[in-house]
């Protein structure tokens, strides 16, 4: 027997331990229902916003996983775009925002399509673009040839978690994955996503880009199922924030046995916590309509439309009048104007923190 779990015969002959899984699970089963009622309940606009903020969430922390820091800006244009939302202040994007974005957005508004070699070369050929990695030139939507180590940590302290299966074998491995992965077994479809996530990354068959299309099928059987083609939460949100522990526990089961059990029980307690966090989302999506419902009647200019979506959004920092003249493109002058009118209106308020520049808060 070898040192990793793909080294064993019959690998992919996975066990759990039932007993262990089934509370996890069920709580699992029960937040979904509870999420899916919530959101039947706000109606298609709501919705939308709802499933906006959330898939600009789950993009954006899928390639901070990787150390890629994408303009939440421009993934929030490339994806309202594509979902033909009339949405103020788009702003272009960069094809590598667009590429992740249409391999989010396939995964889960295509859940139903079965997976292909096809589908994943061009998901990967779409995550690089210019056939490169930052600086270097990789093998673009064809399996690796060369020897993949998964390694995390910073430049000169790098630690090697596990070793992947080697590249002559990668394409009947994969032929196996993607056959299980479009069959029907008798698994909770929600233990398939745990399942599917750790057999892709175990075989790692890319030269880069493996992480974000193992949390693409992720999101895909999630999706399947939710029964739902609208995402309203983020694995990819908690799995950054549990980064290291989903490292460790990656390494002890690579590093043991077909019985998967610490893994599937990780990505359960992972999933729970995302399906809790989907609260803070909701509550800024309702936040939002309440304060454009309380201000259906008052009238503002398409500078202070952007620069108040943009606060009931992800704004970065404080609010001042320079950031709006640079954001809404007009004078100094202008942008005072449209703030001060704004305070006259109750909408904007000073906030009490002192210091050199005066700074604006919305009034809810």
């Amino acid at each position: 027997m070898g040192n990793y779990i793909h080294q064993q015969a019959n690998w992919t002959n996975f066990t759990w331990d039932d007993a262990i899984l089934s509370v996890p699970l069920g709580r699992v089963r029960n937040l979904q229902g509870r999420l899916m009622g919530k959101m039947e309940q706000l109606g298609f606009v709501l919705q939308q916003e709802a499933f906006l903020a959330t898939l600009t969430l789950d993009v954006l922390k899928s390639t901070e996983i990787e150390g890629e820091f994408l303009n939440p800006e421009q993934v929030r244009s490339s994806l309202a775009r594509r979902l033909g939302m009339d949405i103020v202040g788009l702003v272009p994007s960069d094809r590598n925002v667009d590429g992740i974005v249409e391999v989010m957005l396939d995964a889960t508004q295509n859940n139903q399509s079965p997976l292909s070699d096809e589908r994943l070369f061009n998901w990967h050929a779409a995550l690089f673009p210019t056939g490169r990695s930052g600086m270097y030139p990789i093998t673009v939507a064809t399996w690796r040839t060369d020897v993949m180590q998964v390694v995390s940590g910073a430049m000169g302290r790098e630690r090697v978690y596990f070793q992947a299966p080697e590249a002559s074998k990668v394409n009947q491995e994969m032929q196996e994955f993607i056959s299980w992965f479009n069959g029907d077994q008798m698994i909770d479809p929600v233990l398939k996503a745990g399942i599917a996530h750790l057999w892709f990354i175990t075989i790692h068959p890319f030269d880069d880009g493996n992480g974000r299309i193992a949390r693409a099928i992720t999101d895909m059987q999630l999706s399947k199922a939710d029964g739902s083609r609208q995402r309203f939460f983020s694995m990819s949100a908690q799995i950054q924030k549990q980064r290291n522990l989903y490292y460790e526990t990656l390494e002890k089961v690579q590093k043991g046995t077909s019985d998967i059990t610490i893994w599937l029980d990780w990505f359960l307690e992972c999933l729970t916590e995302a399906l809790l966090n989907t609260d803070i989302i909701l509550e800024k999506v309702l936040a939002k309509a309440r304060f454009w419902e309380k201000h259906s009647n008052t009238s503002f200019n398409e500078r202070q439309r952007l620069l108040l979506n943009k606060l009931m959004d992800n704004f970065e920092g404080k609010l001042t009048s320079s950031k709006w003249a640079k954001i809404a493109k007009c004078s100094a002058d202008t942008a005072l104007r449209d703030i001060q009118d704004l305070m006259s209106k109750g909408v904007l308020q000073k906030e009490n923190t002192g210091g050199r520049s005066t700074n604006y808060e919305l009034v809810y």
